[in-house]
């Protein structure tokens, strides 16, 4: 595969996880799954669908497990909840739709990937839906600005498995700067200066299956199988140092909250104020 072989991200899969227990955010895991957590009146599911809409991907792969039903009914109902309707009840009811509310033009496979998969198995559970030679891949639970159009082109001309995006997230703990004794400076959020973790927001060609062939679906394939793929070279960065945050934790689901509510939050990619 060379750069002639990119293709419109109107045609490429986008797959997202959302199949895990998200025990780390158990205050509103237990009601719903982690993707379906809120920030401000939307899932976080849906400002990941929005942020990759923002670039032309429309075709979404959701990988459900844990509380599948409640995701499956979001997008059932989606149109019903988000535009006008006038309601004929009695012998001959029917649903009008008013108004000029846009849906979003999204064609979304909702794939049951089972209740206790990892990584490696929900992708193996969405293979037979990959009809393209490469794929967009993320997870779930986390936001940003990341340049997904260029995570794309970086893939096509690398030739390789895998591009991960790298990110410097946020410390949690402030960092002191001192001579001495003396505190010269407070660094509340400082970002981590060494290295960089992965942010999700892949772009994994479909040569990748053959190599998730044989391994535990309870497994993943982060651990699992990209190590081997580093040795063999098959696996390249895309270095983003924008915004980027996951909603592990309570802590982070009220982080996010409190940004979107302050008004413009620093993920919004797309231009209406939904």
């Amino acid at each position: 595969m060379g750069s002639t072989d990119r293709l419109d991200p109107a045609d490429i899969p986008v797959v997202i996880l959302a199949g895990g227990f998200g025990m780390r955010l158990h205050e509103e895991t237990e009601r719903v799954p982690k993707p379906m957590v809120q920030i401000g009146t939307k899932p976080i599911l849906w400002h990941i669908m929005r942020h990759y809409s923002t670039y032309g991907f429309r075709r979404f792969t959701i990988c459900l497990g844990y509380k599948s039903w409640a995701i499956k009914e979001y997008f059932l109902n989606y149109h019903s909840e988000t535009a006008d309707l006038r309601v004929q009840l009695g012998r001959h009811s029917s649903v009008e739709y008013l108004g000029d509310s846009m849906v979003e033009d999204w064609e979304i496979t909702l794939v049951e990937t089972g209740l206790n998969s990892g990584s490696t198995g929900r992708l193996q559970g969405v293979q037979r839906y990959i009809d393209t030679p490469y794929f967009m891949y993320t997870y779930g639970d986390g936001v940003g600005t990341v340049d997904l159009d260029a995570v794309h082109s970086q893939h096509v001309a690398a030739d390789r498995l895998v591009t991960v995006t790298g990110v410097k997230p946020m410390s949690r703990y402030g960092l002191l700067l001192h001579d001495g004794e003396r505190v010269t400076a407070f660094d509340e959020k400082p970002e981590i200066a060494e290295g960089y973790v992965s942010g999700g927001f892949f772009a994994l060609s479909s040569g990748l299956f053959d190599r998730l062939d044989g391994h535990d679906p309870t497994g993943f394939m982060e651990i699992d199988v990209l190590p081997g793929l580093v040795t063999e070279g098959q696996v390249g960065m895309h270095r983003h140092h924008g915004f980027w945050h996951s909603m592990d934790t309570y802590r982070d689901y009220v982080a996010l909250n409190d940004m979107w509510d302050a008004g413009d939050p620093p993920w919004r990619t797309w231009k209406d104020e939904g």
